[in-house]
């Protein structure tokens, strides 16, 4: 008797993947999953230092959209999945500069606007390590959007004015003052009104708050005690209120006080307190080159247009050897700074940002972490958990 078999019960078997082979390909699929999502829709980030409080606090976990402003192609395709400029707990560079690629940005729904809080590849080499990294894997900082290309921005006393327009104050920015009060305060007084001093120098007290400056007033019965504070005008509002607070006084550097690390030194006589005007380059704009523009678009022209060979010195600027007295810029630049103006290393210090610098738009706090806590309970800040970003 002749035995006939369907071609399924001829075809053989299917070999069972091992458990190291299923874990492997379930691994796999996670990390290049992770990767796409990172690279085309979100990737999360965390707050390190308080430039941005009372906004962004120290500790905070975020989601940043790359959708917004449109993703950007990646310049630097040979890297450790998972990793921005060295593989985890190493000093080892995750990444190969063998093959670098044209960069371009897909289409975003929408542009970086005055007042959106934005994360960029932060442009000086010596805010990178003083390594020349590629522009996508320079180090992320986050600001606040002041001045979009094209905009005539300056401070005057702490107020930026945009377009001849005061540029409305986030309502959790703090600034500098300094506080004379009748008695000692302590951390636990300050933590109260989210005032933490959290970068203390190792060298000094282990204590968060000391008094900063402690005198005798003869007109007074006890001595007083001043502390120099970051905060906002609404902690500063309800200081005043307490009979033991004698003076409040904001610490503003005065207009023709010159700082020489602000932006556009020693050609302008400017500080954090009193800067520009200053107007923020335009894609194809045009400028005319003298000592005045130099200062302020030198660098601009020499590090982040493409140009090659380019010589500049404080009277002129040389493009592949030859002299230019005009200069078209050949991409739009932005102006940051950090809610926590007087805390801020930002567009006052090192310049613009160029636009294929800027990563995403930040959009909401996912998890906030206190790293300094009153105790272990309070390690978590409930109140910041999935706070939207104003």
């Amino acid at each position: 008797m002749s035995e006939v078999k369907t071609r399924a019960e001829a075809k053989p078997a299917k070999a069972k993947k091992s458990a190291i082979r299923e874990w492997f390909d379930s691994v796999l699929f996670a990390v290049v999953a992770a990767t796409l999502i990172r690279w085309l829709f979100m990737e999360a980030f965390t707050i390190p230092t308080p430039s941005m409080e009372n906004s962004l606090m120290v500790g905070d976990f975020l989601f940043v959209s790359k959708l917004h402003y449109g993703t950007r192609t990646p310049r630097t395709p040979l890297q450790v999945p998972l990793t921005h400029q060295k593989i985890w707990g190493t000093d080892i560079p995750s990444y190969s500069t063998a093959i670098q690629l044209p960069s371009y940005r897909l289409p975003g729904f929408t542009h970086v606007k005055n007042g959106d809080v934005v994360v960029f590849n932060v442009p000086p080499r010596y805010l990178n390590d003083n390594i020349d990294y590629p522009v996508d894997l320079k180090t992320n900082y986050i600001k606040r959007c002041i001045g979009i290309p094209g905009d005539i921005l300056e401070v005057r006393q702490r107020e930026v004015i945009v377009n001849g327009k005061p540029f409305s104050k986030p309502p959790r920015a703090e600034q500098k003052y300094f506080i004379k009060t009748a008695e000692v305060l302590d951390a636990n007084f300050f933590r109260k009104y989210d005032i933490v001093n959290d970068y203390r120098d190792p060298s000094q007290s282990t204590e968060n708050w000391k008094p900063l400056e402690q005198y005798n007033d003869s007109t007074k019965a006890s001595a007083m005690v001043g502390y120099m504070v970051n905060t906002t005008e609404d902690v500063i509002a309800k200081f005043k209120t307490f009979d033991w607070v004698k003076e409040v006084e904001p610490m503003a550097e005065k207009p023709g006080e010159v700082d020489p690390r602000v932006y556009g030194a020693p050609t302008f006589k400017w500080n954090h307190d009193n800067f520009g005007p200053i107007t923020v380059p335009k894609k194809g704009a045009t400028i005319q080159l003298n000592e005045q523009t130099i200062a302020l678009y030198g660098q601009v022209i020499q590090l982040y247009e493409g140009n090659e060979k380019v010589e500049v010195s404080p009277t002129a600027v040389k493009i592949g050897g030859q002299p230019v007295t005009s200069y078209t810029f050949k991409q739009d630049y932005y102006f940051m700074m950090g809610d926590n103006r007087d805390n801020s290393l930002d567009s006052r210090f090192w310049g613009f940002v160029p636009e294929d610098h800027i990563v995403g738009k930040a959009v909401f706090v996912w998890m906030s972490l206190d790293p300094n806590p009153a105790n272990i309970w309070n390690k978590i800040r409930w109140n910041r958990l999935f706070r939207t970003i104003d």
